[in-house]
């Protein structure tokens, strides 16, 4: 018998070594280095001659840019615009999309209802791995879906799915999971680095060889990271991300990776008893704010993708017993809250040290917008003093550590979005001052954090 060879990966970003080590040189992660079984060397040549019409090993001849052709391919549409949007106007043939999600978050419910939308304009196929075919079907039955035309595979072996859908020729495909999928000749369980790298490379290949929309869902760890090897997100085109509270309806959609549009949009649904239901104007879910005016509230505008969002921002400063005094954050990042406070001490003559600081993103909402900055700052002061802000009051701008307002950018179109919420006030940066402000609307342009401080 032939010596089974091994190697050592690492499950962050693919990197092999020849032993085992407590730290990947590569990344600098530890304890991600697991020891993987190799295939022999006659079987992995035999399953790369598969895909030796794989697109671009066509044509070996060398060009130069302007001999290549260009073809602009029609988009796939959904059936659901936030999913259009977060995707960059539409799923492109040809293209490996990846989808993942915390468990309960609506992967599957959203992947099922999309397949049964497009099954009536051209031929799908839904594979699952996981669930039995009665289970995918129950769902669909219970969401009141159209159960006539989807065409359905429970299959894990992933040269039997590439085999079924060259005969089948369906224009989308969905994988449900690809933690679940077994590549022939990879002696590893399924779910490992190895079976996901090999799994998710052949059918990105078979997408792009016969220009096939490939939907892959993708599990996630207890940090929220996709489960698998980092190289997996590297060979896909696009990778997006459901996520939302469990105590909460809402579920966000966000692109990290795209290939076709822009990263970092963001999709707004709700869950509903028939499923993902679209939320066309998510500022208006996020401003659910009560009629009498509170301390340490405020409504910023931050901006997500291609479009602003209004959100409201809640901030508590109480009097600390401990000796080191508590900073706890939801939906900002906790080091720019301790930046922001140093600022606000130097350049706005408020000491907060002996303070608990509480900060809350209503919503569940996850803000990496640094047009938060001021109006993180103007709720601590207004909690701090126990002075409400007004309601009718907006805030964006990024403030830098000599106190300075920094511009932000699209000021117009955050202004346009707050005028028509119906708001009358807004503090901005003096570099993002409007030529005409919106009718109805008093704009403070201010330059360093105690012009901010005065406007109130």
């Amino acid at each position: 018998m032939a010596k089974t060879k091994t190697a050592f990966v690492c499950g962050e970003c693919g990197g092999e070594f020849p032993r085992w080590q407590g730290q990947c040189t590569e990344c600098k992660e530890w304890n991600t280095i697991t020891e993987i079984r190799l295939a022999p060397a006659a079987a992995s040549a035999s399953r790369n001659s598969r895909f030796v019409g794989y697109a671009g090993a066509q044509d070996n001849k060398v060009q130069t840019l302007d001999q290549v052709a260009l073809t602009e391919l029609p988009r796939i549409g959904s059936g659901f615009s936030e999913l259009d949007r977060v995707l960059g106007g539409g799923m492109v043939p040809g293209s490996a999309i990846l989808i993942g999600g915390n468990p309960g978050a609506g992967k599957s419910t959203l992947l099922l209802q999309v397949m049964c939308g497009l099954a009536s304009r051209m031929k799908t196929l839904y594979i699952t791995g996981e669930e039995s075919l009665q289970q995918v079907a129950m769902r669909a039955q219970r969401l009141g879906l159209p159960r006539d035309k989807l065409r359905m595979l429970s299959e894990t072996s992933v040269e039997q799915i590439c085999h079924i859908a060259r005969e089948e020729k369906p224009a989308v495909i969905v994988i449900d999971s690809i933690q679940v999928m077994h590549v022939e000749g990879v002696t590893s369980s399924p779910g490992s680095v190895s079976q996901v790298r090999e799994a998710a490379a052949q059918l990105t290949r078979y997408a792009k060889q016969h220009g096939v929309v490939v939907l892959m869902v993708g599990h996630v760890t207890k940090d929220g990271a996709l489960a698998g090897p980092k190289v997996l997100e590297h060979c896909i085109d696009c990778s997006i991300m459901l996520d939302g509270a469990n105590d909460s309806r809402f579920r966000m959609l966000r692109s990290h990776k795209n290939r076709f549009g822009a990263v970092n949009e963001l999709g707004v649904f709700a869950m509903t008893e028939t499923g993902l239901k679209e939320v066309s104007n998510p500022s208006a879910i996020f401003l659910s704010r009560g009629e009498e005016q509170t301390t340490g509230s405020v409504v910023m505008i931050i901006w997500e993708g291609t479009r602003p969002l209004l959100v409201e921002l809640q901030a508590l400063v109480d009097y600390s017993q401990l000796g080191n005094p508590r900073r706890v954050t939801v939906g900002l990042e906790q080091n720019r809250l301790s930046m922001l406070l140093a600022v606000l001490h130097r350049h706005g003559g408020l000491q907060m040290a002996d303070q608990d600081v509480f900060v809350n993103v209503v919503g569940g909402v996850r803000v990496e917008d640094t047009s938060a900055d001021l109006a993180l700052l103007l709720a601590l002061v207004s909690s701090f003093r126990d002075n409400a802000l007004p309601q009718e009051l907006v805030v964006f701008g990024e403030v830098g550590l000599s106190g300075e307002i920094r511009p932000v950018p699209s000021g117009q179109e955050r202004l346009m979005e707050a005028a028509k919420h119906g708001f009358t006030r807004a503090i901005i940066p003096w570099a993002n001052r409007p030529k005409h402000s919106p009718p109805g609307m008093e704009v403070i342009a201010v330059k360093k954090l105690e012009e901010a401080l005065e406007a109130l």
